[in-house]
């Protein structure tokens, strides 16, 4: 059964603080290193998609911001369609590895598109379609081979290992391109091959989790189904007002670099810099979770997510250096708080036979209303200027951190010491 609806509901369970049983399981460090891998391939082409689409072949950039914007649109909905397939007879190992598989292949759609445009949108599409499949049932099988009492590092450990991925990824397409003198088939290939060995390393090593999810039932045939939790209707609700007030991430790296004349060829770095510190936070920030529970963590991430905008509000003096390590750090912070934490925070509201697409209806949700967020702000920043808009966003995450506060339950993880039947 789950933990009473009276008390402190966010306080781990006794084992959560010490004692056996305290090593991440193995399903969880495969599929971080699937994560791992995959991103190298994925980050690769996505380094230097911008130069070969806009220099390359000659697309403007409103043209590539309607492709990219479109297909991650698309992807969100598919998303639920996954989550949904997964739950249906515990299939999350093969629905997860449809679409690793559909990303890697897309690699190999890139090098034969040559410069059709419409093969190169076909084969995006199918990159994003794979992203948005295999996402929900990933976080589902970590969830459901973890103990209650071990999700935050679980996911932590995950998440540090998928943002390794990322960061190596640019590092070796742009060494790629060094070595070929500026060869985006190489990049191609190479991204290709390392796609179907982050496949492979799924099929080899991560156990499927059919014994582990109940038999289907109405509800998880149900794809809404998870809205039948009011633990989890409060959750999603409170993550999708967070997220409207959320800036994305390319305008916080765009007002460093205006506030601070940042030279162009070196904002390529900012990401690095904040995908690092997600990296190096990410696993203690799990492991905090675990013991002190997920909902104070998940609002203090968005704490620092103000205190990111706090910090570009103030009339740049001094080094550059001086205001771009903390806003970094900061931005670091935020995502390792906020980004596996929540899914530890929501698992145990779902039952396992609608775990993955409990999850898939949560992170759709979070990523329409950021989405929304993100182009709210761009319109401020269009009327208003920058200054202003980034007042109006400030105002509302302050807004929204009380509003979560309010909707939040606790941690609500079953407790091992008693009976889950």
């Amino acid at each position: 059964m789950y933990l009473a609806t009276t008390g402190r509901r966010d306080a781990p369970p006794p084992s959560a603080t010490g004692g056996p049983g305290r090593r991440v399981p193995a399903t969880v460090l495969a599929l971080g290193t699937v994560s791992l891998v995959t991103d190298v391939s994925s980050e690769m082409v996505t380094a230097v998609l911008p130069l070969y689409l806009v220099v390359g072949l000659g697309l403007s950039p409103l043209q590539f911001g309607f492709l990219d914007g479109l297909f991650n649109g698309a992807a969100a909905v598919v998303r639920l369609l996954g989550g949904h397939a997964a739950d249906r007879g515990g299939r999350h190992k093969r629905v997860a590895g449809l679409g690793y598989a559909l990303s890697a292949c897309s690699r190999l759609g890139l090098l034969l598109a040559g410069g059709a445009t419409g093969q190169i949108a076909a084969a995006l599409a199918v990159d994003r379609v794979g992203k948005g499949i295999r996402t929900a049932p990933r976080d589902a099988l970590i969830t459901l081979s973890s103990p209650p009492h071990l999700l935050g590092r679980s996911f932590g450990v995950h998440r540090a290992m998928d943002t390794t991925g990322a960061l190596l990824g640019p590092l070796a397409a742009f060494a790629l391109l060094w070595v070929t003198a500026d060869a985006y088939d190489a990049v191609f290939v190479v991204s290709f091959c390392t796609g179907l060995l982050g496949v492979l390393l799924l099929v080899l090593y991560v156990p499927p989790q059919e014994a582990a999810a109940k038999p289907s039932t109405r509800r998880a045939n149900n794809p809404f189904g998870a809205l039948r939790s009011a633990a989890f209707r409060r959750i999603l609700c409170a993550a999708a007002l967070l997220g409207a007030a959320t800036v994305g991430d390319s305008f916080v790296y765009l007002l460093l670099q205006r506030g601070l004349a940042i030279p162009v060829g070196w904002f390529p770095l900012l990401p690095l810099g904040s995908a690092a510190a997600y990296l190096l936070l990410a696993i203690p920030a799990g492991r905090l979770a675990d013991r002190v529970g997920r909902r104070l963590p998940f609002l203090y991430g968005h704490v620092a997510l103000l205190g990111v905008y706090g910090l570009l509000l103030v009339p740049a003096e001094g080094p550059a250096l001086a205001l771009v390590l903390p806003v970094l750090i900061l931005l670091g912070v935020f995502y390792a708080a906020t980004d596996g934490v929540l899914m530890a925070l929501a698992a145990p509201t779902l039952p396992d036979g609608g775990r993955a697409g409990g999850l898939a209806l949560l992170q759709t949700g979070q990523a329409l209303t950021r989405l929304l967020g993100t182009a709210g702000f761009g319109a401020a920043w269009t009327v208003w200027g920058p200054s202003r808009a980034l007042w109006v966003a400030a105002a509302a995450l302050i807004v929204s951190l009380a509003g979560g506060w309010a909707l939040l339950p606790g941690s609500s993880a079953p407790d091992p010491e008693r009976s889950t039947a």
